[in-house]
């Protein structure tokens, strides 16, 4: 499941890996300076898994709201969703009508908390410029990452850069189970206004549902 949480990576994008190419870094770094300088964050994306073995090809669209370390995920159409305040994680499935209850540091989350990823990514995965793609009618930055260690599952991840607002367009995580998994952003907005109630998990909203706690 860790695997599927590529869409909050994707959308924080704060990657300043100590293996890096040197244009890479660059670009990085300038994706990395601008997204810290806002409050909150929010997006929509297309969330996508194919494994063509296996003959799967899915795609939803989902939503994410972020401010500080807190942060809220919807995939409505698989009745997923995902809340955190940075030390706590919920994950609520609507099949079942059950929450789990996890701590962010617990090794089957440490790739849901945003406000992690550049630990992460420093000591795990070496980055390369790969060239230029033209993603739609944008032109971007293709980079590729690939992991030191066999931790994350993962064989090389794939994320697209605009050239011209070095904002994150497109991303591909090719897992070592041979799901490809992709983010595809619709639309971004930089310090979004969205109440604070958006980030939290509130279980009376839901009748008779079943609570599994981990911590």
């Amino acid at each position: 499941m860790k695997k599927t949480f590529l869409l909050i990576w994707v959308l924080n994008i704060m990657l300043l890996t100590s293996a890096q190419s040197n244009e890479a870094k660059k670009i990085l770094d300038e994706v990395s300076t601008k997204t810290r300088s806002w409050k909150t964050l929010s997006a929509d994306f297309i969330y996508s898994l194919e494994n063509k073995e296996m003959n799967i090809h899915e795609s939803n669209e989902g939503a994410i709201w972020m401010k500080s370390e807190k942060y809220s995920v919807s995939l409505p159409g698989i009745g997923w969703r995902i809340f955190s305040d940075g030390e706590t994680v919920w994950n609520y499935m609507e099949e079942g009508n059950q929450v789990t209850i996890s701590n962010i540091e617990d090794g089957e989350s440490e790739l849901m908390n945003p406000s992690n990823l550049l630990t992460i990514y420093e000591k795990g995965f070496r980055s390369e410029l790969a060239g230029e793609k033209m993603i739609g009618n944008i032109s971007c930055f293709e980079i590729e990452l690939y992991p030191d260690s066999p931790q994350y599952e993962v064989n090389k991840i794939i994320i697209y850069i605009g050239k011209a607002d070095k904002m994150i367009k497109s991303a591909r995580l090719f897992s070592t189970d041979g799901n490809l998994y992709g983010i595809d952003v619709k639309k971004m907005i930089a310090n979004a206004d969205f109440p604070e109630t958006y980030l939290v998990f509130n279980p009376q909203e839901y009748t008779d549902i079943e609570i599994i706690d981990f911590r």
